[in-house]
């Protein structure tokens, strides 16, 4: 990835964060495919731009999946690290996202609160209507915000940060985003990306603690340029 193509991707960038628009065939961090990953690729582009003479820092604040694509966080600081960690921690980071389906949810909004548990070897996490040995929390809200022929484009709150967790919770309801095979939509996406985005990150400044609300656009693509497209568009888009 060239310097341009970072430039055309950042979102916002200060002394102490970097947000980034990820693309679906980006890895956040190193992954056992050996594929350079964005933290790698930003410290180049940062040693580059401000003229780096040592080892640039660079922290990975979370991540998206390979096919997800959207707004992610990285930090420049070893401070906004450690406080967006915290951040993340207590919940004061809020994420919305935005998935694309082809069956319709059973309800037009719902809170979901299951649990669940990760196969590291199939890379798969099952959803759990109960507690179970080893599993987590998964909780979200989701709505239908809009309809085309034949897909709904559902608004989710993230409210926990599972691994995998609006896959196999959309699945698991009978609505797999759209190309996501592994968690049984039929017919994979060109390009292997899926239709779930991060939309929109609202927190306060790790630092200058002023309110920042980051929207990522979406990807192009003929699902996403119809739903932007829409009338109504702005007032459900974030």
């Amino acid at each position: 990835m060239k310097r341009n193509s970072i430039d055309q991707q950042i979102l916002f960038e200060d002394n102490h964060l970097i947000i980034l628009n990820k693309q679906s065939s980006d890895i956040v961090q190193g992954d056992k495919t050996g594929d350079e990953p964005l933290s790698e690729l930003l410290k180049k582009y940062l040693k580059e731009k401000y003229n780096k003479p040592g080892a640039v820092f660079l922290g990975v604040v979370h991540r998206l999946d390979r096919p997800v694509s959207g707004a992610v966080i990285f930090a420049r600081t070893s401070k906004a690290l450690t406080r967006l960690n915290i951040m993340i921690r207590d919940g004061l980071i809020h994420k919305t996202y935005w998935a694309v389906v082809k069956n319709s949810p059973p309800r037009p909004e719902d809170h979901l609160v299951q649990y669940l548990t990760r196969n590291s070897e199939k890379n798969r996490s099952f959803i759990h209507d109960h507690l179970v040995k080893g599993s987590q929390k998964a909780e979200l809200i989701y709505k239908v915000v809009d309809k085309s022929d034949g897909y709904y484009l559902l608004k989710i709150n993230l409210l926990t940060g599972r691994h995998h967790q609006i896959r196999a919770q959309l699945a698991a309801m009978g609505c797999p985003v759209k190309g996501d095979l592994k968690y049984g939509y039929p017919r994979s996406n060109p390009g292997g990306f899926i239709h779930l985005h991060a939309r929109c990150i609202e927190f306060h400044h790790p630092v200058g603690k002023q309110p920042l609300k980051i929207i990522a656009p979406p990807p192009k693509d003929k699902l996403w340029d119809f739903f932007s497209a829409r009338p109504h568009f702005d007032t459900v888009s974030e």
